[in-house]
């Protein structure tokens, strides 16, 4: 019992789940810690899919100055309440997501892949094509080339498919979904800017 009761104890600290889910999930895995962490993230990923239909009209601004003072972010994030908005673990969120903006350069293009400028786009195509016409590789291979230079450009110039900061083995979307696990609610992020000298 007592092993049961740090075991719980132990998930509800790493996960921020409510008691009940945590001794649910435990049970469903036979007292395995690991599987118990995976059915918590499967039920969170769930619900955090039914949370994202929701409007996200709340929020917050966030600001974050890089201590030289060359680099700052202004970001913009959202959620369902104003009392969301208040909690810890928002803002922590929201401070999180605008340091891991500051850190990259070159800065994200746009929030979410679709939403890259289709000039961007263009131009860095081009680029690929150029460079696989000069490898001098076949046109069948040159084509797969760009197409995977372009998968990966996408994907690392849309802040929510980036490797987040603090912990690449991690996306900045996989932050946003615990986050959603956690408060309960829809969080979006909305946009963001990003000044340096």
């Amino acid at each position: 019992m007592a092993t049961t009761i740090e075991k719980i104890k132990q998930l509800r600290e790493e996960t921020a789940a409510g008691m009940m889910d945590v001794k649910r999930a435990l049970e469903e895995s036979d007292g395995d810690l690991d599987g118990a962490r995976r059915v918590l993230r499967e039920r969170g990923q769930a619900i955090a899919q039914k949370k994202s239909s929701r409007e996200a009209g709340e929020g917050l601004i966030e600001s974050y100055v890089h201590f030289n003072g060359r680099v700052g972010v202004l970001l913009e994030v959202n959620c369902e309440t104003d009392f969301v908005a208040r909690t810890p673990e928002f803002k922590e969120f929201a401070h999180n997501v605008a340091l891991h903006v500051a850190s990259h350069n070159p800065s994200p293009a746009a929030v979410r892949p679709e939403d890259i400028p289709q000039e961007v786009l263009d131009e860095e195509r081009q680029i690929a094509e150029t460079q696989a016409a000069n490898s001098g590789k076949p046109e069948n291979i040159q084509a797969r080339i760009v197409e995977g230079r372009m998968k990966k450009f996408v994907s690392e110039r849309a802040l929510l498919t980036q490797e987040y900061v603090k912990e690449p083995d991690k996306t900045v979307e996989d932050l946003l979904q615990e986050t959603i696990q956690k408060v309960g609610e829809n969080v979006v992020v909305r946009r963001f800017v990003r000044y340096a000298l």
